[in-house]
């Protein structure tokens, strides 16, 4: 299952890239997440940086570790996790268009197993909508952040 937004934002793709790698502050971007604790850090650029992250799920704090996999400065960066036989894999991207920059994220649930993929069907019901939703307002808090320094 693949889920994804996208919002354009009044900046420059410094001003985007530099707000989407604040991992460490992201509690103070993203309205969504309560918490951040960084696990590794690596030497040099953002590739193999590790953190767990914390937000409320369905009234319930919820917390996942996510690393990143895949990086090109002032483009796109991604990132795994792997919970409850599934990997998730998003990707944020930027680029350029008419109106400023476009922010992208895109969620892909891979599940891992035959429990995890009958598990998919309802998921595709249920929770795309939230994925969606959870996705576009992270955008929409990252474009504020951007749009307001």
């Amino acid at each position: 299952m693949i889920v994804a937004a996208e919002v354009t934002i009044n900046g420059s793709r410094e001003a985007v890239w530099a707000a989407i790698t604040n991992i460490g502050n992201a509690p103070d971007i993203i309205s969504g997440i309560q918490k951040i604790e960084i696990l590794e850090q690596p030497a040099q650029g953002i590739v193999g940086l590790k953190w767990r992250e914390t937000r409320m799920l369905f009234g319930k704090p919820t917390s996942v570790e996510k690393w990143i996999t895949d990086a090109a400065e002032n483009e796109f960066y991604q990132t795994r996790a792997e919970d409850g036989g599934f990997v998730f894999v998003t990707t944020k991207r930027i680029s350029e268009n008419l109106d400023g920059m476009r922010l992208t994220e895109s969620h892909e649930t891979i599940p891992q197993g035959i429990i995890p993929t009958l598990m998919t069907i309802p998921m595709r019901l249920f929770f795309k909508g939230v994925i969606q939703k959870t996705a576009l307002q992270d955008l929409n808090d990252i474009k504020t952040a951007v749009e307001t320094k």
